[in-house]
């Protein structure tokens, strides 16, 4: 659920929006990577504190659960503590979660990592409330912006941590937490916005208990086409490495790839967001984007050796799909309470389906010995992405879906 805010944006200096501009960038650059980082090393760890492929698993899904278990409380702590101070906050405890993987303990390993979840969540949840308010006439470009920083900062990350924990030796924990010191500076540059207080407004913070939408076709179809989205694409991003090392891949081709994955998952916001407005009808684009995704997984399972191409591919197909399906809330509700109450019901479900992905392919590596059956499973979850994304791409809204059923 994106928190809404009063729409009057803050008076600023060109000095003051430039460091704005940094910092969500900054903020922006740690709601991947933390996470993602882990993919490429996860043979480390499951070497390290002899887990098992359902044990390792949970290591992705963990922050998927506190994202749906935290975004709530996203809600709480701007209303109290203001926008501002809880990015801070968000900031502070992807921090702490980053040092604690300094700590030689499996425990302390998960306890981090779903700390670092409720941080990414809170920052998920209130940086587009930010952006909305302060960007008001720019909401498609700072969109863009950020979710490219995701992309970059994260795809780089899983690209350089295998040579990065190979360098002198320093291993995996090192590696995973030094990201923290991209984290520290990120809470330096953000510090001038602590001056600030925003609160949401009651009225818009009530809309998103609206229940209705979850009676409509139109919104499962959009929820479905997220939900299923995220959920294969968690399942490459946590196992893709792994994947390919069972292919014949080294480990650090493997961890570039993963790299790629998400990099070229951020490329479609800066195509589409801005194609966006002048499509009215968005079913073939979105179809043919999931078909490709599943033609992509079949050819990671028969056709190992274009990796690459694979790879890029089906990160774009699944940044793609993922930025339409969030197009789709604004464009097929009838206003603003309505695009709220679909945005929490796609959160909802989408969290469930992707937090289930990483577990289930863990185990069904556990149980087969291979993993036919995961790249199988995304390509099925693609292809009903293609009918979700065909049904919801209509040019329709949510009114005239009910008026017309």
């Amino acid at each position: 659920m994106t928190l809404i805010l009063n729409s009057t944006p803050i008076k600023r200096t060109a000095l003051s929006y430039v460091i704005l501009i940094l910092g969500i960038i900054c903020i922006a650059a740690n709601l991947r990577a933390p996470v993602t980082g882990l993919a490429p090393v996860l043979d480390n760890i499951i070497f390290s504190f002899n887990l098992t492929p359902s044990q390792a698993g949970m290591l992705t899904t963990l922050p998927l659960i506190a994202f749906a278990l935290a975004s709530p409380m996203a809600t709480s702590i701007a209303k109290k503590q203001g926008l501002e101070i809880s990015l801070f906050i968000a900031l502070i405890l992807i921090g702490l979660g980053l040092a604690s993987r300094l700590i030689d303990s499996a425990t302390m390993l998960y306890l981090g990592t779903a700390i670092i979840g409720i941080g990414i969540a809170i920052g998920n949840v209130l940086l587009p409330s930010l952006i909305k308010r302060d960007f008001p006439h720019k909401v498609a470009v700072m969109t863009s912006t950020y979710v490219l920083a995701m992309g970059i900062f994260g795809g780089c990350y899983s690209a350089l941590i295998i040579p990065l924990a190979e360098y002198k030796n320093i291993g995996w924990q090192v590696a995973l937490a030094c990201y923290g010191l991209l984290t520290i500076l990120s809470i330096i540059i953000w510090l001038p916005q602590l001056k600030s207080h925003t609160r949401p407004t009651k009225d818009l913070l009530t809309s998103a208990h609206n229940n209705r939408v979850w009676q409509e076709a139109l919104a499962w179809q959009i929820t479905l086409l997220l939900g299923l989205n995220s959920f294969f694409t968690y399942i490459i991003i946590g196992w893709l490495p792994s994947i390919l090392l069972e292919a014949g891949h080294t480990a650090q081709h493997a961890g570039a790839l993963q790299g790629a994955f998400q990099i070229a998952s951020a490329v479609p916001g800066i195509i589409l967001i801005p194609l966006l407005a002048k499509l009215n009808d968005q079913r073939i684009l979105t179809s043919l984007l999931a078909s490709i995704a599943a033609i992509c997984s079949l050819g990671l399972l028969y056709f190992p050796e274009f990796a690459a191409l694979w790879t890029v591919t089906l990160g774009f197909c699944s940044g793609a799909c993922f930025i339409l399906g969030l197009s789709f809330i604004s464009l097929r509700t009838h206003n603003a309470q309505q695009a709220t109450s679909l945005s929490g019901m796609a959160q909802c479900i989408g969290y469930l389906l992707a937090a289930s992905g990483p577990l289930i392919a863990g185990a069904l590596h556990s149980y087969f010995g291979n993993w036919a059956t995961t790249l199988w499973l995304c390509t099925v979850a693609s292809a009903l992405c293609a009918i979700f994304g065909y049904l919801g791409g209509r040019n329709i809204t949510m009114k005239q879906a009910i008026e017309t059923r």
